[in-house]
Order: structure tokens, then sequence, then C-alpha cells
């Protein structure tokens, strides 16, 4: 008589997973996404700031698959480098707000009074702020400093990355989108928390005498990460958007640094005459988004218990 293999979650939660075919879509296309920021550049046939003025806006062709921009800069070379900036803002962003949102929410759910009554009053607070608002604030407020202190930095060490202005750019994309996207991180974990804290398994831990750290490091937070993983790969496609966005407003990663936004407001001005220059990073963009909403749909159902048969 053989033996039943005990029952994994994770295991099962991939089982699961990979019987959803969109979500394997949405998994292989981020998955390649991967792989295109982080080999693509050198597999370009062109550098993405090559400029040849003989062959400004041409259409797609076998030389220039996405065609040329109106410095004669080739496309799909600048899409495969903009992969690489949706990626790294992604992921950046998303590590610092999740960091954030874990932390805070962690503690006023588990702890609760007052801690928990002003985190709640602060979250809802920067969630009621509008997005486009803080980011052009932060923008405008710090770009300045940061690099007046950038130039101080140079002129000590006379080393030329304190004078590139993309650092000025990631840092600053980086950090408005981070105080915009911890709250709804911060207010999972602590519903999480909230539901976790009084469970029996918890009470006896406190009966062992566990500490309050070891007990949310050890039983709390391992039995929250189901929901917080589906956040997460709905926050990163969230992320690419957002940074998209602020790049077409010019709030966020700028020229000549290749973004998908600053392409796509590039092309909606001359979209009408050369349309290959705003389908090119818009088609994109609309992929990549979807892949990502397919995967958090399949982590969400291979995550949730009660969507076992």
């Amino acid at each position: 008589m053989t033996q039943d293999r005990p029952t994994n979650l994770w295991r099962d939660a991939w089982k699961r997973l990979r019987r959803n075919k969109l979500s394997v879509v949405g998994l292989c296309i981020v998955v390649f996404l991967v792989l295109i920021a982080a080999i693509g550049p050198w597999l370009t046939p062109y550098d993405f700031l090559s400029q040849n003025l003989d062959a400004r806006n041409l259409p797609p062709s076998l030389a220039h698959p996405f065609g040329t921009d109106d410095l004669g800069r080739d496309v799909i070379s600048r899409v495969i480098y903009g992969a690489r900036t949706a990626f790294l803002v992604a992921v950046c962003v998303t590590a610092i707000a999740l960091i954030i949102g874990v932390v805070l929410g962690a503690i006023a759910g588990f702890y609760g009074g007052m801690f928990d009554r002003f985190m709640m009053w602060f979250t809802d607070m920067t969630m009621s702020v509008p997005q486009l608002l803080l980011v052009v604030v932060i923008n405008a407020s710090l770009k300045q400093p940061i690099s007046t202190w950038m130039e101080a930095m140079y002129q000590q060490s006379y080393n030329p990355i304190w004078r590139n202005s993309a650092l000025i750019d990631f840092v600053l994309v980086f950090g408005s989108m981070a105080l915009i996207s911890w709250p709804p991180y911060a207010r999972l974990v602590r519903a999480q928390v909230l539901s976790i804290r009084n469970r029996p398994y918890v009470t006896a831990a406190r009966a062992l005498g566990l500490t309050n750290r070891i007990i949310l490091r050890r039983y709390v937070m391992p039995n929250a990460m189901g929901p917080l993983i589906v956040a997460v790969s709905a926050g990163l496609g969230t992320a690419m958007v957002l940074e998209s966005a602020f790049s077409f407003l010019g709030v966020g990663v700028n020229p000549p640094t290749p973004s998908w936004g600053n392409m796509i407001s590039d092309g909606l001005r001359v979209w009408t005459n050369y349309p290959h220059l705003l389908v090119a990073p818009a088609a994109v963009l609309a992929v990549v988004t979807v892949a990502f909403n397919f995967l958090g749909d399949g982590l969400n159902d291979a995550l949730n218990p009660k969507g076992q048969k």
C-alpha cells in the first residue's frame, strides 16, 4: 500500500496555476520580459542612442523591425532598452513599497491600539492625495536640491556618475512612486494579521512564552504571504503603467533614457504620419500589463484555499 505524499501548499498552488492557461501565458510573457530586461540591450542590432539622420522616420522593415524615429534611432532597440527601465522601476518601487507596507501593516495589525489607529489614519490620508499631484510636488521640490548635491559630490570626487541626469530621474521616480504605492500593502497585511493573530496556533505560541517578534516572523507573516504574493504580482504591472504615465507627462524618466512612457509621448505627436512610433511602445506596454493581470488572477485562484477542489 502506497503512502500518500503530504500536502504542500506551494506545490498544490503550482499545480492549480499550471491548469490556468491564461496565467501560464502571462507567466511566460513576464519571464520573457525579465530576460529581455537582463540581456536584451546586448542583443539589439543598434545602440539605443545611435542616431542616423539619413534614416529618419523609416517604416518597419527587415533592417528596422519597428522602424526608426525622428532622429534615426532604431525603435526596437529603444523598446527593448525601455523594458529594462520599466522592469527596474517596477521591481525597485514595489520592493520599497512592500517593505514599508509590510512593516507598518504587520505592527499595526498585531499590536493594535493607538499605533494602529494612527497608521490607518495616515494610510487613508496618503491614499486620498491625488497620485499625479504628489509625484509632481516631489519632483518639483527635490530635483533641484538633489542636482545641487550631486554637482557638489562631483566637484569633490570628479566621478562622472554624479553628473548622470538619469540617476536623478530614477531616484525621484523610485521615491515618489514608493510613497504612493505602500498604503495598499499596509492595509492588506494589517487585515491578514488581524485575522491570524488570534488563531489557536498563535495563542499556543504565546502560551509557550515566545516573543511577539518570533510569533510574527514564524507564525503570522508566513500565513499572510498568499494574498501578499498576489498583490505584488499586480503591483509590478501597476508600477510599470504608473512609470509610463508619469514619463508620458514629463515627470518620470526623461530622455535620452528610453522609457515606454516618453516613447509613447513622442509618438503621439506624430502618430498620424508615423503611427509605428506610437504603436510599438504602446502595444508592448499593453501586452505586459495584460500579462501581469493574467498572472495575478491565476495566483489569486491558485493560492486561495477556497478554490481547492
